[in-house]
Parts: C-alpha cells; structure tokens; sequence
C-alpha cells in the first residue's frame, strides 16, 4: 500500500519526480546461483518530495519484502580508502567528545568494524545492534569492551544507556523516520549531556549528479542537510553540527537531546527552495541521462571493448537493472572476498576477484564511486592492466 503522508514530518503535499518498476529489493543479500539472482524477489519506486520539509521517500516500499540478516554483505572495511575515513571520523568525534571511558551505543552497526575501531582507538566501551552483525569476523583485544546485539533496534532496547549514540549508513534505511528519532530521543530521556551521530548519503548530490545509481530499494529516505536538521529538530534535538564528508557524498549531522523541539541556526538547514530546484532538475533531465550512459555502452560495444564495472554493491545493482544490462558488461567486481562466487540480484552477474581481471582483460572499467578511483588504478596497475577508467 502506498504511503500517503511524509514520514517525516507528517505532511501530505507530496510531488512525485522519479519511478522505477520491478527492482530487486536488497542489493546486498548474498546470492548463491545466477538462476535465485534472477529470479530475486522485486518491487517498485516512486519517489516523492515533502513540499512542506523537504524530505524525499519511496512511497511504494513495502517493510515487509525486506530481509537483513548476516548474509547481507554491506561492509566497506576492504578498502583502505575508506578504512582512512573511519579512522577521521573516530579521531574527530574522540576530540569533540573526548569518549574515552565513556558507553557508545551504534544503532545499525553493520559488520562492526566501526565500532570496533572507535573502541581501539578512543577506549570507550561498546554496544553495536544490527541484525547482519558478525564478530566472528573481528579479531581485537579491544571486543572485551563491545557486545554485539544481533537484532533490529527497538523500543525493547530502549533502556540501554550511553552516553554517545552514533548510527551510521541506517537511517535510509528506515521508513517510518520520525518515529526512529523519536524512540532515540525517548530512550535517551533526561541525559541531556548524551551526544548523537549521525551520518548518511546526501541527496543533494544525487539530484545535482542525477546520480541514479544511489537510488535504490533498500533506501526507502533520503535526505539532505535541511529535511535532516529538521526531523530531528522536530524530534527535540539541538543540531550542533551539520556538515558534509567523504568527497561531499554523506551527510554528518551531531546533536544533543533538548527539552522542546529547536529552531533552525545553521546554514546549511536553509535548503528547503533549492531542493525543490534540484528535484524539478532531476526530474527533467533523468531521461537524458540515462540516455546518455546507453550510447556509451554502445559505443564500446560496437567497438568490440569488454567493460567491467568495479563494486558490487547497491550502485552496481541500481546502474544494471535501471539501464537493462546484462551480456554487456563482462565482469561485475569487488575486492571484499566474502562476495566472490556469489550473484548480483536482478542480473545475474557473478561477482569476481581483481584477480580473475588478469584473464578477463577488459579494456573498460566503469568506477561505481569515483572517490576509490587512484585505489583501483593501483590495484589495475598492480595486476600489469591499464583498461580506461570511467568513474561515475
């Protein structure tokens, strides 16, 4: 059924902009043959913007046809270019916050890894709740300070205290927002001196980027710095801090619990006219883009050059099923090895080791994130392979 209201603040002028049909709805969840890859389960998109908050959603998903669990593969932990920004966000909030001897709870806490980290590297003691969470696979001195929760986040944990709440890459992930912010905001109570983290994608480069490929089902919200400020403002939180990391792709926001809901005061909130914009943009100018992105692949097609595209993530599977692809692109590839063997949903690609490049040769390499581009160049060149590197 669709939902007919903003889940975020509650509004009903919703402006539809952007459909997709018949999509898989996980990208992550590992898949064992081409032929269940195919045959995954599917479900549509509409998005649709809140004329009143600005927040953006899917009004077509549906909770129920989602399944995290352990065999979700969603960790960035294999790259070093990412493990570099783990260790910046943690040495940053250790100097804001000074968690040393402090609880931090992670909502959403993945593989664990950033917890793990945060832990080695401030001395704070962790919680980490996520229903995909594997500590098997950590090895540290510092897991004598953490237990993992292997689980939603719910009101039945509402009485874990903290005094930093961090969630990471999981509010999208969430329909009913304020409802999600409300309950951390409740289970934090009187404790006024508790810090929240937050950080997830920033939809104002999506519209400006028409980066379609950071559209996906899994990601029921999307938010830029304003519709987040506000929601949580909404939700009594004082925002401290808003601003933007990660080459501009994700959006950091800090508070602390307040009395009664708060006013806006920082720049960035101010967003509100200039995402209808970008909206009305993206709207018009998706097709042209698509279009686009088509001519190349047939262009290196009729040109007989083998394309590979490098990370099989949720992007992979957005830029393949909304483009149509399949026998066009030789190889689908990862560096995490808990993906290799396993199939993309939707199409069916198996996912492949750098390694297996040395044999498949292709002339083309089509980035998903172009922040890891002088990372892959090196593992390319490392392997004696100078495809052309097309980042998106």
């Amino acid at each position: 059924m669709a939902v007919d209201s903003c889940q975020a603040c509650g509004g009903s002028r919703l402006e539809p902009f952007y459909e997709l049909r018949n999509i898989p709805v996980h990208s992550c969840l590992m898949v064992d043959s081409r032929e269940a890859a195919l045959d995954f389960p599917r479900g549509d998109l509409e998005l649709v913007f809140c004329e009143d908050c600005g927040f953006i959603q899917n009004r077509l998903f549906d909770p129920a046809k989602e399944n995290y669990s352990p065999d979700y593969e969603e960790t960035q932990a294999f790259s070093p270019r990412f493990m570099r920004f783990v260790d910046e966000i943690c040495a940053d909030q250790d100097r804001k916050y000074r968690l040393a001897g402090k609880t931090v709870l992670e909502i959403g806490c993945g593989k664990g890894e950033f917890l793990l980290r945060l832990c080695e590297t401030t001395g704070c003691r962790g919680i980490g709740i996520d229903p995909g969470v594997r500590p098997e696979r950590l090895s540290s001195p510092a897991l004598e300070r953490i237990t993992f929760v292997r689980d939603f986040y719910g009101p039945k944990y509402a009485h874990l205290a903290a005094d930093y709440v961090c969630c990471r890459h999981t509010l999208e992930h969430i329909q009913p927002v304020h409802e999600f912010v409300t309950l951390v905001r409740e289970a934090i109570g009187p404790r006024e001196d508790t810090v929240v983290f937050f950080e997830l994608p920033d939809m104002k480069r999506v519209l400006d980027e028409l980066a379609f490929w950071d559209i996906y089902y899994e990601h029921c919200s999307y938010f830029t710095a304003g519709s987040l400020a506000r929601l949580f403002r909404a939700t009594r939180f004082e925002v401290e801090h808003l601003y933007r990391a990660y080459g501009d792709q994700y959006l950091m926001l800090e508070g602390r619990p307040a009395a009664a809901a708060t006013r806006a005061r920082l720049p960035l909130e101010d967003d509100l006219a200039a995402t209808r914009a970008r909206v009305h943009r993206f709207r018009e100018g998706i097709g042209q883009r698509l279009d686009a992105l088509r001519r190349d692949l047939e262009r290196w097609r009729r040109a007989g050059r083998r394309v590979a595209v490098w990370g099989s993530g949720s992007k992979a599977v957005s830029y393949l099923t909304t483009l149509g692809l399949g026998e066009e692109i030789a190889a689908v590839v990862d560096i995490n090895p808990h993906k290799w063997g396993k199939y993309l949903a939707g199409t069916g690609h198996e996912i492949v080791s750098p390694d297996r490049l040395a044999d498949i040769r292709p002339e083309v390499v089509v980035i998903m994130n172009p922040i890891y581009t002088e990372e892959i160049r090196g593992d390319l060149d490392a392997r004696g392979l100078t495809p052309e590197l097309v980042p998106l």
